[in-house]
């Protein structure tokens, strides 16, 4: 099923680039590139698919020797190497030679050819082939593949995402344990400018690269926390916008199917996330919430954004929903008795449905 997933999900990625679907062989996919083929795209693109540990841009040829011999022979031809190895692994033991006899016949033919010295401890260059049944494969380098698990076999989660530095690592990191991930993004347009939600727009088309198709809810949040702020106490008015939040997330989540939520909390990073704060928050959820980055600090989580193409647009300056209505001393401390009597006050119902009435869903896609 894993290995089905990630033909798929190779599928999507290269699509319109190779000359024919990604298919299964033994232990391996192959992806076969047509003429005329940018090699460095399909390279890109396949570096970024999870579920893959390494890949390598090879060649194929027919089972016997003399062919194979003579196809490295005209890659070989034009590289500059003083030393080399040959590796060779026969995964099918129908092929009549052993893979040390396939490791001296070609060894030698590349001696010869090339008048390089053979290493086996730190070579230049080594020629790896494989023999598997019906084809051989050989190829010169292995490139990084990101690792994890392929997107989609892990289910599907709702991410909320607010235009900051942790919540597109926390949904990333996601999609590395093979989930698919829908995205909420809360704002408070038009009491503040539209700058958080172009960045969230950018964010879920930076990470769409990873999983081919995104969906992002925009949320108008501006007239529900202007309705917190009449009726509820300075101190708990930020864990309660937080328990709003995870309520419409909720309710978006069971309409996409979604099995739990996923923030980009770090423990004691703000007010908003001591272990009370979010055991307040957690209380409204009857979904598993789930937090990547809890025991991660802020150096290690703009790392990984800088890693994976998040942090440049993360760090544009923006006027997001947090930044409205909020009190100078929240509470950091608070009950959940407190905060359950402060929320008394509130249409609770009402305010969601408000949230959800007004909420605007968009599409993206890749390539």
């Amino acid at each position: 099923m894993f290995v089905r997933q990630l033909v798929r999900n190779l599928s999507r990625a290269t699509k319109g680039l190779v000359a024919a679907t990604p298919k299964s062989l033994t232990g391996r996919i192959e992806i076969e590139l047509g003429d005329g083929c940018s090699q460095d795209e399909v390279i890109e693109r396949v570096s970024k698919v999870f579920g893959i540990a390494n890949f390598s841009v090879g060649g194929r040829t027919d089972r016997d020797l003399k062919s194979l011999k003579e196809a490295i022979g005209k890659e070989i031809v034009n590289m500059s190497f003083n030393s080399f190895k040959v590796d060779a692994r026969r995964a099918d033991k129908s092929f009549p030679v052993t893979s040390q006899e396939i490791n001296k016949e070609v060894g030698a033919y590349v001696k010869d050819l090339t008048g390089a010295r053979v290493d086996l401890e730190s070579p230049d260059l080594t020629v790896t082939i494989e023999v598997i049944p019906r084809a051989t494969y050989y190829y010169f380098k292995k490139l990084p593949g990101p690792g994890g698990l392929p997107v989609g076999v892990s289910g599907k989660v709702l991410s909320l995402i607010s235009g900051g530095i942790d919540s597109p690592v926390a949904a990333y990191r996601m999609m590395k344990r093979g989930c698919r991930v829908i995205f909420v993004h809360f704002h408070s347009h038009p009491f503040l400018d539209k700058t958080s939600q172009e960045k969230a727009v950018e964010l879920v088309g930076l990470l769409t690269r990873h999983q081919y198709s995104s969906r992002l809810y925009l949320v108008p949040f501006g007239e529900i926390q202007r309705e917190v702020v009449l009726a509820v106490p300075a101190g708990f008015r930020v864990i309660i916008y937080r328990r709003l939040m995870m309520r419409i997330a909720e309710e978006i989540a069971c309409n996409e199917g979604a099995k739990a939520l996923v923030t980009g909390e770090s423990l004691g990073q703000v007010a908003s996330q001591t272990l009370e704060s979010m055991t307040c928050i957690e209380k409204v959820s009857s979904m598993p919430i789930l937090r990547p980055l809890v025991g991660m600090d802020k150096d290690e989580i703009s790392r990984e954004a800088r890693e994976i193409g998040t942090y440049e647009t993360s760090i544009v300056p923006d006027q997001d929903c947090c930044q409205l209505f909020v009190p100078r001393h929240p509470a950091t401390r608070a009950s959940i008795e407190d905060v359950e009597r402060a929320e008394e006050k509130l249409d609770v119902p009402g305010l969601l449905k408000m949230g959800l009435e007004r909420a605007v869903m968009q599409h993206f896609g890749f390539p």
